[in-house]
């Protein structure tokens, strides 16, 4: 459990940020991530700002950081890995599930 609080605890201007104000670098990487996965063009750019958008709407930004940590730590080895795929993580990864398919109704269609 300290782990979790050490990695989703927020650094600098994030620690100042309010709950649904999203910090540059979230926006950008989730956006990058995203043009990862629906192609590099100016299309893919928009409706992946517009989901990002969708999302920081919808999740505040610790409830993001949580639910982003756990599904990182999820894609790791060993026996305290396995911990994060109990079932008291699920409602933060179901959280940011809903919020990005929210996102993807609103800007992919």
């Amino acid at each position: 459990m300290a782990l979790l609080a050490l990695l989703a605890a927020p650094r600098g201007a994030a620690a100042q940020t309010p709950a649904n104000d999203f910090p540059t670098e979230a926006r950008a990487d989730y956006v990058f991530a995203c043009m990862a996965a629906n192609g590099q063009t100016s299309e893919a750019l928009r409706k992946c700002a517009c989901s990002m958008d969708v999302v920081a709407s919808i999740l505040p930004y610790d409830r993001y950081v949580e639910a982003e940590t756990i599904l990182s730590m999820r894609q790791g080895l060993g026996r305290s890995v396995s911990m994060f795929r109990a079932a008291n993580f699920e409602e933060a990864v179901a959280d940011l599930r809903r919020a990005q398919a929210e996102g993807e109704i609103r800007c992919f269609n």
